[in-house]
C-alpha cells in the first residue's frame, strides 16, 4: 500500500513555479518521488486566534476520521468473510481506488460549501463522522448477534453427536410413539465402547426391551443409538448409562418442534442474507469517511500553511508518493530545498523532534515547510 506526503511551500512568482521546482529537484535525485499537485480552495480565512486553535482541533478531527475510516475498513473484511482476499478492491472513495482519489483530489463543494467558516466545515465533517461511527456500531452489533446466533444453530446442524441437533438424523418409524408404559431413549456411545454397548445395554436395568437397540447414525467418533425400555425406569437407565460412558440425549421426537427449528435456521440464513446488505452500506461509509479524512488534511495544510507563511494566501500543496527506499533521501532533499523557509528549523532527522506551541500539537512532525502523511494501508495486519 501506498504512503503518500502532503506538503505546502510558498508560492513563487506562480504556485506553479513552486511546484516546477519541487519536480526538478526531486526528478534530479534519481525519481526520489512522483509529484502531484493537491487542490485546495479558497476557503475563509478568519482571526490568527481561530487558527491557531483550529491548528490543535483539526490534528484531533484527523486523528479521529483516520480511525472510523479504518474501523470500516476492519469490519468490511469481517463480513467478506471468505471473500477477504477481495477487500481491498472494495475500499473506494467517489467511485475509484483509494489512490486514484487522492491523487486527483478535488475538494467536495457541495458537501463542504468554502463560504463556510473554516470552524463550521471542521464540525459538518466531525458530525458526519460521527454519525457513521454510530451507525456503525447499531449495524455491527445487529450482524454480530445474528451471525452468532446462527453459527450456534450450525454448530448444532453439523457438530459433534454429544451437542449437535438430532431431528435431521432420526425419523419417525425410529421411536415408539403414543405409548402409555414405553419410551425410546436417543444414546451417544462411543465407537470404541459400542461393543461393550451391545453386551450391556439390555442388562443395564430391568425393562429394557431386548433387541430393540439400533444404530441409527455414525462420525468419526460416535455412534446415535436407539433403545426403548419402560418409562418407569428411565432415570435408572441414564444413571446406569453415565456410570458406562454412554450419554443419554435429551429428545422428545416432535414433528412440530422440529419443523419449527428448521423454519428458525431458514429465518436466520434468510435474515443474514438480508444483513450482507451491511456491506453495502460499509462500502459506500468507508468512501464518505475516507473522503471526509481528507477534506481534513486540506484543512490542516491550509491553516498550517497561512500560520507559517502569512497573508496574503500564496502557497501550494503537493501530493507525493516517495519511491522504495527513498524516503531518507528524499527527506534530505525536501529540507535543503525548504530550509530557508524557517531559520530556526532544524535540519535533517532532528527536524520531526521539534515541538511548536500553538501550531501543532506536540510529538508531530516538523520541518520547514508543512508536512502530513497520508497512508492508503487502513487494514491491521
Amino acid at each position: 500500500m501506498a504512503e503518500f506526503w502532503l506538503v505546502s511551500a510558498p508560492g513563487d512568482k506562480t504556485c506553479q513555479q513552486t511546484f516546477d521546482k519541487l519536480c526538478m529537484t526531486t526528478a534530479n535525485q534519481n525519481m526520489l518521488s512522483t509529484n502531484y499537485k493537491f487542490a485546495i480552495p479558497d476557503l475563509k480565512v478568519g482571526t490568527l486566534d481561530i487558527l491557531v486553535g483550529l491548528s490543535d482541533d483539526l490534528g484531533k478531527l484527523d486523528a479521529y476520521c483516520e480511525s472510523v475510516t479504518k474501523k470500516i475498513a476492519q469490519y468490511l473484511g469481517e463480513v467478506l468473510e471468505a471473500q477477504r482476499d477481495k477487500l481491498q478492491e472494495n475500499l473506494v472513495a467517489n467511485g475509484v481506488d483509494l489512490v486514484t482519489y487522492l491523487t486527483r483530489f478535488q475538494w467536495d463543494l457541495a458537501k463542504y460549501p468554502i463560504k463556510q467558516s473554516l470552524k463550521n466545515i471542521a464540525e459538518i465533517i466531525g458530525k458526519q463522522v460521527s454519525q457513521i461511527e454510530t451507525d456503525l456500531r447499531t449495524k455491527s452489533q445487529a450482524y454480530n448477534s445474528l451471525k452468532g446466533n446462527l453459527q450456534n444453530l450450525e454448530r448444532k446442524a453439523t457438530g459433534s453427536l454429544l451437542t449437535r441437533n438430532l431431528g435431521d438424523l432420526v425419523k419417525k418409524e425410529d421411536f415408539v410413539l403414543d405409548s402409555e408404559y414405553l419410551q425410546t431413549l436417543l444414546v451417544v456411545v462411543p465407537k470404541s465402547f459400542h461393543h461393550e454397548w451391545a453386551a450391556k445395554y439390555e442388562q443395564l436395568t430391568d425393562m429394557v426391551v431386548p433387541r430393540s437397540s439400533r444404530i441409527l447414525y455414525e462420525d468419526d467418533e460416535n455412534c446415535l443409538v436407539s433403545v426403548t425400555l419402560f418409562r418407569r425406569v428411565v432415570d435408572e437407565f441414564r444413571h446406569k448409562c453415565r456410570e458406562n460412558k454412554f450419554n443419554v440425549r435429551d429428545f422428545q421426537y416432535s414433528e412440530t418442534e422440529m419443523a419449527a427449528g428448521k423454519t428458525e435456521i431458514n429465518k436466520l440464513e434468510a435474515d443474514k442474507k438480508k444483513q450482507y446488505d451491511i456491506s453495502e452500506w460499509l462500502k459506500v461509509n468507508f468512501g464518505e469517511c475516507f473522503t471526509a479524512w481528507i477534506h481534513v488534511k486540506a484543512l490542516r495544510v491550509f491553516v498550517e500553511s497561512v500560520l507559517r507563511y502569512g497573508l496574503p494566501v500564496n502557497f501550494q500543496a503537493m501530493l507525493l508518493l516517495p519511491h522504495k527506499k527513498s524516503l531518507r533521501k528524499l527527506r534530505e532533499v525536501l529540507n535543503d530545498l525548504y530550509s530557508h523557509l524557517d531559520n530556526s528549523a532544524m535540519s535533517g532527522d532532528m527536524a520531526g523532534q521539534m515541538d511548536i506551541p500553538g501550531l501543532m500539537m506536540g510529538n508531530v512532525d516538523y520541518y520547514p515547510y508543512v508536512f502530513y502523511k497520508i497512508t492508503t494501508d487502513l487494514i491491521e495486519k
